[in-house]
């Protein structure tokens, strides 16, 4: 069966909370798409702007070319005596992206900033996401 597929680039973040009391934050971001989650590496670079510079790839059934709403990235510090601290969360919202990439076959979103928002619902810093998406084609296509 032919899919979609939403590759998904995390970049960098710049001027996010800092969570740790003593220590330098070691940060990670997890991205929520549907019901598939991964995690990426923590980030390089000083506390000030961490970076990832990483893509993840999303295979999208047909039901979730047409039901999908959103991504949530959640960043997240890897606490030395914790399973990880909550920094902040941006949500995006793509069913337009991928209802424009189903009509032209593909479509690019260039790295752009998006809000953080904090547990209280207010901002704290942006993060640089980017996004790809190709319809019609399988996972194993796109691999070989």
């Amino acid at each position: 069966m032919k899919t979609g597929i939403l590759e998904v680039l995390i970049v960098n973040a710049k001027g996010i909370r800092h969570t740790n009391l003593v220590g330098t934050p070691s940060y990670y971001v997890v991205i929520e798409c549907g019901t598939q989650t991964q995690r990426s590496k923590v980030s390089s670079g000083k506390h000030e702007k961490p970076c990832w510079n990483e893509k993840f790839i999303f295979e999208l059934s047909l039901f979730d070319c047409k039901n999908l709403a959103h991504v949530n990235c959640r960043i997240m510090d890897r606490e030395l005596f914790t399973n990880g601290g909550f920094v902040g969360e941006a949500k995006i919202y793509i069913s337009g992206i991928i209802s424009e990439g189903n009509e032209q076959g593909y479509i690019e979103i260039k790295p752009s900033a998006y809000n953080v928002v904090l547990e209280d619902g207010t901002y704290k810093g942006q993060i640089k996401i980017g996004f790809k998406f190709i319809a019609n084609v399988s996972l194993i296509y796109c691999l070989v």
